[in-house]
Order: structure tokens, then C-alpha cells, then sequence
């Protein structure tokens, strides 16, 4: 099966005649792994929290579920997750497919764990996610949209 524009985790949006753009936000493969490797954490303890409370005996299954459950995900998903790009211009944020938002349009940025949110005046929300330095992305976005920190 081919990897069309249906399916690419880049911006398939046209620039504008004079639009540029000025960088792009790329996944980080390590940040990734780490933020599964937290997300494995909780749920074995939740898995292990739950048998515990329903009066399993056999407490030690609910990590063994937690981890195999996160590890199927990550696995899985790795490969569009990892492939994702969010463009910059001096004009838009073009993200995966066809998301474009206007840098006018852009209300909040804030971080989320690895990842940063951005939300348009709308209440439309867009994550870029796991992203190695959280705060320089916000910053950059932030700039070009011309918002305070904060």
C-alpha cells in the first residue's frame, strides 16, 4: 500500500504565494519512549491499584497488563506518531494533513507534558507532540503569533 496524502503526517497544505517557512517541530524518538515509559508506569499501578481493591489475589497481573497494554500502543502507533511535522510560517501553523491555523487566530500556547497545545480564538485545540524542548517551541509559536508569555 502506498503512503499517499491521505495518510503523511506532514503538512499537505499549499503555501501561500510569499509565504515561508521559518522551522518546523519535528517528534523527539527519546522523549517519545520516555513519555510511554511514564504512561507503562501509571498503568501497571493502576491495573495493580485495581485488582488490589476488587480483592484479586493476584495483584501482580494488573502490571503485567499495564505494561503489555502501553507497549502494544507504543509499538503501534510509533511510526505515524514519529512521522508527524508541524510547520511555522511567517503567516500559518500548518500541521499533519491540511490543519492550518492562522498565527492571528491563535489565542493560547501552553505546554502539556512533552507536548505543546495550541488554542484558536475559536476554541479550536491542535498538540504538537512530544517534543524534546517543550519551551522552545512555545516560544517560537508565541513570537510568531505575537503573544506574551504566559
Amino acid at each position: 500500500m502506498s503512503e499517499g496524502p491521505i495518510h503523511s503526517m506532514t503538512p499537505t497544505t499549499a503555501l501561500a504565494e510569499g509565504e515561508r517557512v521559518i522551522e518546523s517541530f519535528h517528534p523527539d524518538r527519546a522523549t517519545y519512549w520516555r513519555d510511554h515509559a511514564w504512561l507503562a508506569a501509571g498503568a501497571m499501578a493502576l491495573g495493580m491499584a485495581v485488582l488490589w481493591a476488587a480483592g484479586n489475589p493476584h495483584v501482580w497481573t494488573g502490571a503485567v497488563g499495564g505494561l503489555a497494554a502501553v507497549t502494544v500502543r507504543a509499538f503501534y502507533v510509533a511510526s505515524d506518531e514519529l512521522q508527524a511535522r508541524w510547520d511555522l510560517t511567517d503567516r500559518r501553523l500548518l500541521g499533519p494533513l491540511t490543519r492550518a491555523v492562522r498565527l492571528a487566530e491563535i489565542r493560547t500556547v501552553r505546554g502539556l507534558g512533552s507536548a505543546v497545545q495550541v488554542v484558536t480564538a475559536s476554541g479550536d485545540k491542535h498538540l504538537i507532540k512530544y517534543q524534546a524542548d517543550r519551551g522552545t517551541t512555545e516560544a517560537r509559536i508565541r513570537a510568531a503569533a505575537g503573544l506574551r508569555e504566559g
